[in-house]
């Protein structure tokens, strides 16, 4: 069953399962200098500096200070150290907390400022700006917050802010339902620079409404750069309802922009909505001024696989890279990119989904490397319709500094509308696979109550919520009985119906009980 029109209208095309989904501070005038921070130890994903990973949970449905759908963010340090609550009204973070907000709708962690200590970039799309006299509704806005010895929020730099307007760092106009932040993907450039990468799909122009852009900002003083399909050698030209910035996946040499709602022509001249496109571009600015753009596609184009575009297939509506080491290279020159098409007709099997992944060569070329589906030999399940397969993708080198096989180049794709039997509609589930070799080979499956500790209901809608990490899959079960609200921790090489290693519950280990889409997103 489809779990929205294939062809609803403004908001909702691009944004598959929408059922599951002010005024903006502005931070310092001049964003910090890189400067070493003491006690800060430089590990991926360490807020607090000891050297420990630690995680980030999404509720962006919570209720904050009474104010439904505001949105919170859960830290939980390392090695037993407690956790974070993140919120607009936290102490340290700037704004306050505002209905509908959806704070944690997004985020990207990475080491902004160069200080070691790592930090983290919140979306909240639905932001609305107050002009005093009136309000623009839904601009939207990118808090970072920066980590420190001291944990979250507080250091001496608390929150810097990044929007739209004359008055934001980002420049521009302000426009209702620009949706500033409603993707972000950040990393450090293999010359070191750090850079994040602002999605904003609802951007309106000359050309018409949603057409979509990004932003980069990137070095440690935020410098600011604006990529629209009109951008020069940027694949594609802008088109109403393209969406362009609703998904973005990032390693260091490259990050990757999905257009979900992007049309194509086919070889007979019909034009064909919501077909869904990707670009790819370097992470080094060009003479341009904006990032190196690489190659654009969408099905039926350069570099897929030999399937013509679908209306409504939204190619591009998840996006997931790894970083890949060739052999004979003597590090990861390469990436392998997963692009999710969760609107994919396998025959009559209307929404079924599929999944292409691609090898993207350090010369800038792309070569397809698999077309995934549930009806493929060897792969467990079969195709339904309404599964949206490649709804949510994740995907890891669990071993980077080694050439890359098919044991360390994994991938996860969650299936939210998997329904087992008739009893448990858009139950959903996540299925493992191998970024290398044949589909079957190596893939596996779980949900709930087979491997995923959950009471098993009906638009359980498991798969929405994905997260990796070098030795972890993230799987938030954020819909469903509140009793099974969780994120649990796979490893990579699970089993069918494999146990998680660890698993974070509201109201246990130091997180507050007060939950209603706890494990969203989560890494």
């Amino acid at each position: 069953m489809s779990l929205v029109s294939r062809r609803a209208g403004r908001g909702a095309v691009a944004f598959v399962l929408a059922v599951v989904l002010s005024v903006a501070v502005q931070g310092a005038a001049n964003a910090p200098r890189a400067q070493a921070a003491e006690g800060c130890a430089g590990a991926q994903s360490d807020f607090n500096g000891d050297g420990i990973r630690d995680a980030v949970i999404t509720d962006p449905e919570a209720t904050v200070s009474g104010k439904a759908r505001a949105g919170r963010v859960h830290i939980v340090y390392g090695g037993g150290k407690g956790t974070a609550e993140l919120s607009q009204d936290s102490a340290g973070v700037s704004d306050s907390a505002e209905t509908g907000d959806q704070f944690g709708f997004s985020f990207a962690v990475y080491d902004a400022n160069l200080d070691g200590c790592s930090d983290i970039a919140v979306g909240i799309p639905f932001e609305d700006i107050n002009l005093g006299d009136s309000t623009v509704k839904d601009a939207g806005l990118v808090q970072l917050v920066y980590g420190s010895p001291a944990g979250m929020a507080a250091g001496t730099l608390g929150t810097y802010g990044f929007r739209q307007g004359s008055d934001g760092k980002l420049g521009g106009g302000y426009e209702a339902e620009d949706w500033v932040g409603y993707a972000v993907a950040a990393g450090k450039s293999a010359t070191g620079i750090p850079f994040l990468v602002i999605g904003a799909p609802g951007e309106d122009g000359g050309e018409g409404a949603d057409m979509g852009m990004f932003h980069y900002v990137y070095g440690v003083n935020y410098d600011v750069a604006h990529v629209a399909q009109d951008s020069t050698g940027v694949w594609e030209d802008p088109e109403p309802n393209d969406r362009f910035g609703a998904t973005i996946a990032a390693t260091d040499r490259y990050f990757v922009v999905g257009a979900p709602g992007e049309s194509l022509v086919n070889t007979s001249g019909k034009n064909i909505e919501f077909a869904g496109g990707v670009i790819a571009f370097r992470s080094s600015v060009n003479t341009n001024g904006i990032p190196a753009p690489v190659f654009g596609m969408g099905q039926g184009r350069s570099g897929t696989a030999d399937t013509a575009a679908q209306a409504g297939d939204q190619y591009g509506s998840a996006l997931a890279m790894a970083p890949y080491r060739p052999a004979g290279a003597a590090t990861t020159t390469d990436a392998v990119l997963a692009v999710g098409v969760p609107g994919e007709d396998l025959s009559t099997t209307v929404d079924a989904g599929a999944v292409h992944t691609y090898h993207m060569k350090a010369d800038g070329t792309v070569q397809l490397l698999n077309w995934v589906d549930q009806n493929l030999p060897d792969v467990a399940g079969e195709a339904e319709a309404g599964d949206f397969f490649g709804q949510r993708i994740a995907a890891v080198n669990t071993a980077t500094n080694v050439v890359s096989t098919a044991a360390t180049m994994r991938f996860a794709v969650g299936v939210p509308g998997e329904e087992s039997t008739e009893e448990y509609p858009e139950e959903g589930g996540v299925q493992l696979f191998s970024l290398l070799g044949a589909p079957g080979d190596a893939d596996s499956w779980i949900s709930p109550g087979n491997g995923i500790p959950a009471d098993r209901a009906p638009r359980m809608l498991t798969g929405m919520g994905l997260g990796a990490a070098p030795d972890s899959l993230y799987v938030g079960v954020p819909y469903g009985p509140a009793g099974s609200r969780a994120v649990h921790a796979f490893a990579w090489n699970t089993a069918d119906g494999g146990a998680p290693a660890q698993s974070w519950k509201p109201g246990e280990g130091g997180i507050p009980p007060e939950n209603v889409a706890f494990g969203t997103s989560a890494r």
